[in-house]
């Protein structure tokens, strides 16, 4: 099998995992969860027109004229709170003070702001007036009942979920998560609870992979370090084959000692490809099991394994979850210094953001070695060098995929020219 290319690697995952099912949260647990069903408005809001401002309620035409040398008086005939019904039609000549939120009596078409005016005992000096409708809210401006406010898809954001509770969703129907297991395997690895080993590597890739989860949204369990033999590896990857999703890093190449591949195939998985043209993350495995685990086969390189999990990983488990915009969001920016190509392969380059008076600029971090793990530590984005490019110039402007915050967009990287 031929290596496959970045984009024919991410098509072909999206196309063997499918959202999970659907279940119900109580409002406050919905934040960044998928609706799993068109949300429509159960009334209408504001329910009557109201009043944007502290002010006075008028006819536009009883002030149309007025500035600061000849000022229009007008008679207050009611007071009207927020809460609080008006009690009187307004006449012409006539106003009436109105609070924020309170709504507004017939008869007026606009409501001007208490800065604007000057009182006279019953008695109102209107000096300069607004634009006629001025600081109105409308009935229905928010929502309008039976129309729908969200679609199914919809990311649960602090501004929905306050909609949410505004039709009274106690209750929220959102697309389940995925159940995720976390291996790494290799007889050199030293987990974070072993004594120093001068002899062997800190197992970081285990503990990046969950952290880059939990910023999904999904708490991951580790199933610790497998060594290199058949039985210790079979054991632990029957266990991970009972999720939804399995990321097993090292010991997807072809090495005399990299067993994770063909154990797996002998457990009955379907190998859909084990390598990309893109570095780092050349060796990168992804198949489906008999009882419907995706399986990744990362690589043992801890860069490798964090740039993998960006563009293959993490876009799998946003659409497991209902997403509709699965990748990471772009940038276009410049570059402050000359990169050189990857020969026929995607290159990720790990950069930093900096900004000037032209815009964003991006900069390497230094070293980019697959286990200079810094690299990744310090990054802002990865910048992408396509595979058939011969190298960018310091000025360019080049593509960066964001690694910060929960800004997602629907397509991958623009520009891979595969």
């Amino acid at each position: 099998m031929s290596d496959f290319s970045v984009t024919e690697a991410q098509a072909c995952i999206l196309q063997h995992v499918q959202r999970l099912g659907v279940e119900t949260v109580a409002l406050h647990d919905s934040l960044d969860r998928v609706l799993a069903e068109d949300v429509a408005a159960n009334r209408n809001h504001p329910p009557y027109d109201v009043s944007a401002m502290d002010g006075y309620a008028l006819r536009f035409t009883d002030i149309e004229m007025a500035n600061p040398e000849v000022a229009m008086r007008l008679t207050v005939v009611d007071d009207i709170r927020a809460g609080q019904m008006p009690q009187v039609t307004i006449q012409q000549g006539q106003a009436a003070r109105i609070m924020t939120g309170a709504p507004t009596p017939m008869g007026i078409d606009t409501v001007i702001r208490i800065e604007d005016t000057q009182a006279d005992g019953d008695d109102v000096l209107i000096l300069t007036p607004p634009k006629q409708g001025a600081n109105i809210r409308p009935l229905g401006e928010n929502l309008k009942t039976g129309r729908v406010v969200f679609k199914q898809g919809t990311m649960i954001t602090p501004g929905v979920l306050a909609i949410l509770a505004m039709v009274k969703k106690k209750e929220v129907p959102v697309f389940s998560k995925p159940s995720v297991a976390i291996l790494s395997t290799g007889d050199e690895l030293e987990d974070i609870d072993e004594p120093i080993d001068e002899n062997k590597i800190p197992n970081a890739n285990s503990h990046a992979l969950y952290a880059q989860c939990k910023s999904l949204g999904i708490e991951a369990t580790l199933l610790g370090i497998a060594k290199d033999n058949a039985q210790d590896l079979k054991t632990k990857l029957e266990e991970g084959l009972k999720y939804d999703v399995l990321l097993a890093s090292g010991g997807v190449s072809v090495g005399h000692h990299d067993f994770v591949r063909p154990t797996l195939e002998a457990l009955g998985m379907t190998m859909h490809f084990w390598r990309v043209a893109m570095r780092p993350g050349h060796p990168l495995a992804f198949g489906t099991s008999e009882q419907g685990t995706a399986i990744f086969g990362l690589p043992g390189n801890p860069v490798a394994s964090m740039v993998c999990f960006e563009q293959f990983v993490a876009p799998a488990l946003r659409q497991i979850m209902g997403h509709g915009k699965l990748y990471r969001r772009t940038l276009n920016v410049r570059l402050s210094h000359d990169l050189k190509a990857a020969s026929g392969r995607t290159l990720f380059v790990r950069v930093t953001l900096s900004s000037d008076t032209e815009g964003y600029v991006a900069t390497s971090t230094g070293a980019q070695g697959s286990g200079v793990l810094m690299s990744m530590a310090l990054a802002d984005g990865l910048l992408l060098v396509p595979a058939d490019s011969e190298g960018l110039r310091a000025g360019e402007m080049v593509t960066v995929q964001l690694l910060q915050g929960m800004d997602f967009q629907a397509e991958a990287f623009g520009g891979f020219n595969e």
